[in-house]
């Protein structure tokens, strides 16, 4: 008997009893749809959280104080985790961040792989005014013109302020497109005159739309000159934070300690209890990185006990069906049908049992992909299509081999014999 006349025969058994193979084949079909649509969606919040990491900037280092909840740059408080480590013990010689400790960072000397720095102060509860339209912005900085690079922040229509809008200390700003609409709705606003906490500002840009990160809108932002904002709304005080942009990925670690070095001497730090903190965001994508790749292999385990239990499915069902056709068998064997026969016969109605459920869970699964899942969208990943579709034909043959031996094993005259 030939491989294809081994697969007419397993075929017909399985088309003999369709109620009881379509339930089989749902339970194969739930198990890989499970693994890769879980898999998808994991490495849809991946893909996710880095982005929202890719906008801060992939080579930059926000320096802040840890020893204040001020504000940082794109919502980073003192309080961030990251490079520059802290301690939680008294600090009596305390200091914050300053103008001078900016400037001290662009010395191309004591720290060569510093491309530009960006001093950052935030006036908090800022009201906007445009008409009889208002709006408190989330975030209004003062900063410098090369804030918008090191923290990926395009215009997407007029431009950005330079820097001899700084050293004038003129009142222009930048507005994300959260404040643009909530102001201004479908009104052209470049070079219109925004109040800010009764302050008039002329806006000269607009920012390219970032979306939401995590719980806060991150068009909701307004960029000045630092100057302007410091003399219009913080007050000349200490900084929130400085944006230092490194001049390539590869070269944020040694800029840090480029950064720490240039701090530690300005700040009189000799041990190693900073006053500051140093976020990387190269280090936290890796970290996140890591992370979520843990997550996504953790789901993908969780749907795979579904396969598991496909296939103890696919076990039962092959007993059931080994007891019903035992002299079927017993008359096969009796007119000379080989051991290899039968065996194969059976293994081959588990394979494609599993098979068949593999293909459509697949199919499934892809069309699971094509929606929104609790606000992520999945991204299919090809490795877990094959390693599921895989695993659902393993399943079959491991599964099966035990009904289909027991089958083989049977003595003619023992199957002949039963009712």
């Amino acid at each position: 008997m030939n491989q294809f006349e081994i697969l007419r025969f397993a075929l017909r058994g399985l088309l003999a009893n369709k109620m009881r193979s379509a339930l089989t084949t749902l339970g194969i079909l739930i198990g890989v749809a499970a693994v890769i649509l879980l898999v998808a969606v994991g490495e849809g919040s991946s893909q996710r959280i880095q982005k929202n990491i890719q906008r801060l900037g992939a080579n930059t280092l926000t320096v802040s104080p840890s020893f204040s909840g001020g504000g940082g740059a794109g919502g980073f408080g003192g309080r961030a985790p990251g490079g520059g480590g802290g301690n939680t013990g008294p600090r009596t010689q305390a200091r914050q961040l300053s103008l001078a400790d900016a400037k001290a960072l662009t010395d191309r000397t004591l720290a060569p792989s510093v491309k530009s720095v960006s001093p950052v102060v935030n006036a908090s509860s800022s009201t906007a005014a445009y008409g009889a339209a208002s709006h408190t912005i989330a975030q209004f900085v003062g900063t410098y013109p090369s804030y918008f690079e090191a923290m990926n922040k395009p215009v997407a229509k007029g431009t950005y302020f330079f820097n001899d809008d700084v050293l004038a200390a003129r009142k222009v700003v930048v507005l994300g497109q959260t404040v643009v609409e909530e102001l201004f709705g479908t009104v052209d606003p470049i070079g219109r005159q925004v109040s800010v906490s009764g302050v008039p500002f002329t806006v000269v840009g607009v920012l390219k739309e970032s979306g939401s990160t995590g719980m806060q809108d991150a068009d909701d932002v307004a960029v000045a000159p630092l100057p302007a904002v410091q003399q219009s709304l913080s007050g000349f005080g200490s900084l929130g934070s400085i944006v230092v942009q490194a001049t390539g990925a590869q070269a944020t670690t040694a800029a840090q300690s480029e950064v720490s070095a240039i701090l530690n001497q300005r700040h009189g730090i000799t041990g190693g209890n900073p006053d500051y903190r140093i976020l990387n965001q190269a280090t936290l994508q890796e970290t996140v990185s890591e992370a979520t790749g843990t997550f996504t292999v953790l789901l993908g385990a969780v749907a795979a006990i579904s396969l598991l239990v496909g296939g103890i499915g696919i076990t039962n069902i092959m007993l059931v069906t080994v007891t019903e056709r035992t002299r079927e068998i017993g008359i096969r064997k009796a007119i000379g049908a080989p051991r290899g026969a039968i065996l194969g016969q059976f293994l081959m109605e588990a394979t494609v049992l599993s098979l068949v459920g593999g293909l459509l869970g697949v199919l499934v699964a892809f069309i699971g992909t094509r929606f929104t899942v609790a606000g992520i969208e999945p991204v299919l990943v090809p490795s877990s299509v094959a390693l599921a579709l895989g695993v659902s034909v393993g399943i079959g043959l491991f599964f099966g081999s035990y009904p289909a031996n027991r089958a083989a094993k049977l003595r003619p005259i023992q199957a002949l014999r039963h009712e």
